[in-house]
C-alpha cells in the first residue's frame, strides 16, 4: 500500500503519521503542500495534525486553498482513501470533503491529554481493527476541537452510520460527543484524536495501531 502525507508550513505531525503509517507496512512518501499532484499509485492520502499557516483566519482554512489539495479533492472524488487528523479533520471540513466544522473548544482552552474514544461502527478501512462498542485511548491536542454540525446533518451521520468516533467524556463541547466521522461513501475519515501518537509501545500504548494494520491489510487486499 502506498501513502501519501501532505506536509503544510505549520504541520507538526506529519512525521509521526509517516511512521504510523511505515509501520503498519506502507509505502510512504511527503508531498508539500505547493505540489499539484500526488505520486503515481497513492492509495490513502494522510492530512496531518498541527497548526497548518499557523491557524490564521480558520483552522485549515488557507491549508484547504493548498494546490495540493485540489489533488487531495480529486484523488477523494475518484474513490480514493484519505485520513484527515487534528488540523487535518479541520482542513477536510474546510474542502467540502466532509460536512460540519471544529470551533473553538467549549472551555476557550488548549487541550492536550489522553481520552477514551468509543468506536461507534467496524464498517470502514479505518475501524475495521476494532470492534463496534469497543473503547481506545488516544491523545488529543488541539484549541478548535469542538465538532458542530446542523440538526439534520447529525441526523444523516448517526442515519447513515457515519459516526466513527465519540469521546467517553466530551472534552471540547463537540455536538453530540463527535470524535471523528466518515464521508458518505465511508473511504474519508476525519478526527481530532491523534492514534498516530498511540501507535507503538514507547508511546505509552498500542491503541492507534489498529487503524493502520488494518488500513494497509484492507487496502492491500483490495
Amino acid at each position: 500500500m502506498h501513502a501519501a502525507v501532505v506536509v503544510f508550513p505549520g504541520s507538526n505531525c506529519d512525521r509521526d503519521l509517516a511512521v504510523a503509517f511505515e509501520r503498519a507496512g506502507a509505502k510512504v512518501s511527503m508531498v508539500w503542500h505547493k505540489d499539484t499532484d500526488m505520486p503515481k499509485g497513492v492509495d490513502i492520502i494522510g492530512v496531518p495534525g498541527g497548526f497548518s499557516f499557523g491557524d490564521y483566519l480558520r483552522c485549515g482554512a488557507i491549508a484547504a486553498n493548498s494546490p495540493i489539495c485540489r489533488s487531495v479533492v480529486a484523488h477523494a472524488e475518484r474513490g480514493g482513501y484519505v485520513l484527515g487528523v487534528c488540523n487535518g479533520f479541520q482542513i477536510l471540513t474546510e474542502t467540502g470533503l466532509l460536512p460540519g466544522v471544529l470551533l473553538r473548544n467549549a472551555g476557550l482552552k488548549y487541550i492536550c491529554k489522553p481520552v477514551d474514544l468509543k468506536v461507534e461502527t467496524s464498517d470502514s478501512a479505518f475501524t475495521t481493527g476494532y470492534a463496534a462498542g469497543s473503547t481506545m485511548t488516544v491523545p488529543i491536542a488541539h484549541h478548535d476541537g469542538n465538532y458542530f454540525a446542523d440538526d439534520e446533518t447529525l441526523a444523516r451521520l448517526k442515519g447513515e452510520d457515519r459516526v466513527a468516533f465519540r469521546y467517553a467524556e466530551n472534552p471540547n463541547g463537540s455536538r453530540d460527543d463527535i470524535a471523528g466521522i466518515l464521508s458518505d461513501n465511508r473511504r474519508v475519515l476525519g478526527m481530532m484524536p491523534h492514534p498516530e501518537r498511540m501507535a507503538e509501545k514507547s508511546h505509552g500504548g498500542t491503541d492507534g495501531a489498529a487503524m493502520f494494520t488494518g488500513l494497509v491489510d484492507q487496502l492491500a487486499t483490495a
